[in-house]
């Protein structure tokens, strides 16, 4: 399994990433970041599995895939 972390503040809203997920374990978080935006978190009890569409698919480097064995 992959660990997922999101930046917030980096974070636009476009939700591309939500599309992107195979798993649909991204979801909006429903809070605002400094810009005023509303950001992605991922889905509580759900795990990632370390594709990275997410990441490919992020403009704004808001997300980042940390998969186990590489850190």
């Amino acid at each position: 399994m992959a660990k997922l972390i999101f930046y917030p503040d980096k974070c636009k809203g476009c939700f591309l990433c939500l599309s992107a997920c195979p798993a649909k374990i991204i979801e909006p978080a429903g809070k605002r970041n400094a810009q005023g935006l509303i950001y992605v978190q991922q889905k509580e009890n759900t795990q990632c599995r370390g594709c990275g569409f997410c990441f490919l698919v992020c403009p704004d480097c808001a997300i980042e895939v940390i998969n186990e064995g590489t850190k």
